[in-house]
């Protein structure tokens, strides 16, 4: 059995604490926590753990402190990420330092290299290389990213149904098909069926068969999409779009684990994985009235959120590349690449309609191009009719796509800030969290949310 790496966590707010402990725990480390340096040295035995991973500023003595305690490496921690404190806490014997907010791949890639540099090399009990993209034709490297890359691989292992939240555009049957082939089922062919795109009156016919004669037209007995996916996965895209009377009908498959075709009085059993995709809010649509409340619970079983590309950073250029040459190659063109002007105007366009917009404007400017440059306009982006169309799109609530044992640091900070900043000024949130004013500004730019304005008296 391989052994699993130690980690303490000495930090006095309980927020970022607990968010590094779930963090650490979900890449399979075993972690144990602290609120300050004296209540370190009197529950553990610094000695027995591989990394420690302490805030600089804690009540009482400083982080640095456990540097004098212990020969395991010290990663420090702290909000004030100036170069002083940098090379004092260094000085005194720090393995390491990093500064708050950190993205959480930051955090973990760094433990992760103080453990193959120092002291006992042991790895985290996870096989699973982080580094290769489990979904073919998708590209990406920012840390929502690895995040999806990651539970992808852990989910394709059950048996479990998946949920997909995504905005349109983002990829959903990719990751759908990616679950497909790194389960035990991958020698079946996946079934895919877009609810949104069957007229409602043949739905139920679609998915469950019928047989002969049992409605007008029904001049032969059909086997439905359902039976189809028998020991292999049915991917059921936009299930929003369900009727409820379908709706009624699924339930039973997952529960009973068989179907009845319409007009039939006897039943068959199936096995068959269900992952399903929406864009849109399935809570909110079960409170309309438009979804059953047990199928919600029933098919939200395993979540995997998909971020819009305009929350990828520097995956949106690496992306764009990747297409163009793709195209060039498709189109049988020579290579191109893009002008300066082109790529700003990639980087700073919102997408509304995410990687499936990025394709098409790509394949336009690619057609029209006269040289081996594509130019900005030939994009054709209008930056307001985009940022128009992105306020249409429905939000996903975190509440609904992640469970909050799930949560990474990043939608820590944003669940925390959107339940408080009603309660706290800016200056006591950024002390909750142990960052600077300026950093939680920055991190309020970063995930586009605006401080709350005063109401006029």
């Amino acid at each position: 059995m391989t052994a699993i790496n130690q980690v303490l966590v000495v930090e006095d707010e309980e927020v970022i604490r607990n968010a590094l402990r779930r963090l650490l725990e979900r890449h399979d480390y075993q972690v144990s926590e602290a609120g300050t340096v004296k209540e370190s040295l009197e529950k553990y035995d610094m000695d027995n753990f591989d990394v420690i991973i302490s805030d600089l500023r804690l009540p009482g003595a400083p982080g640095t402190d456990l540097i004098k305690a212990t020969k395991t490496p010290v990663l420090i921690m702290t909000s004030y990420s100036s170069i002083r404190s940098a090379i004092d806490s260094m000085k005194m014997g720090a393995v390491d330092y990093i500064a708050k907010p950190f993205e959480h791949n930051e955090i973990i890639e760094t433990v992760a290299k103080i453990i193959r540099e120092h002291g006992k090399a042991l790895k985290p009990a996870s096989n699973d290389d982080d580094h290769e993209p489990p979904v073919h034709g998708m590209i990406g490297s920012c840390p929502q990213m690895m995040e999806l890359f990651r539970r992808i691989r852990k989910v394709a292992q059950t048996n479990s149904t998946v949920l997909i939240n995504g905005e349109s555009g983002t990829g959903k049957e990719l990751v759908a098909r990616a679950i497909h082939n790194l389960s035990t089922r991958h020698g079946q062919e996946m079934i895919s069926v877009n609810c949104a795109a069957i007229p409602e009156n043949l739905i139920e016919s679609e998915l469950f068969g019928h047989e002969k004669g049992a409605f007008t037209g029904a001049t032969a007995t059909r086997t439905g999409l359902v039976e189809a996916a028998n020991s292999s996965t049915l991917f059921l895209d936009e299930i929003g779009e369900l009727p409820l009377e379908a709706q009624a009908r699924l339930l039973r498959v997952l529960q009973e684990n068989e179907i009845r075709k319409v007009g039939s009085v006897q039943s068959k059993k199936v096995d068959v994985r269900l992952v399903v995709a929406t864009h849109r809010d399935l809570k909110q649509l079960v409170v309309d009235g438009n979804f059953r409340e047990d199928l919600y619970y029933r098919i939200n079983v395993m979540t995997l959120l998909i971020p819009p590309l305009r929350d990828r950073g520097n995956d949106i250029l690496e992306l764009a590349d990747a297409i163009l040459q793709r195209t060039c190659t498709r189109l049988k063109t020579p290579m191109m690449e893009f002008s300066d002007g082109a790529s700003r105007a990639i980087a700073n366009y919102a997408w509304p309609g995410n990687v499936r917009e990025l394709e098409n404007a790509i394949e336009r400017a690619v057609v029209l191009a006269e040289g081996k440059e594509i130019a900005e306009e030939l994009l054709a982006i209008d930056n307001e009719a985009g940022e128009a169309a992105l306020e249409l799109n429905e939000p996903i609530p975190a509440a609904v796509t992640e469970p909050i044992e799930e949560l990474s640091l990043e939608d820590y900070f944003q669940r925390f800030v959107l339940e408080h900043q009603d309660s706290m000024n800016e200056t006591q949130l950024a002390k909750k969290l142990g960052i600077s004013r300026k950093c939680l500004w920055e991190r309020r730019q970063r995930f586009g949310i605006p401080r709350k304005k005063k109401q006029a008296v």
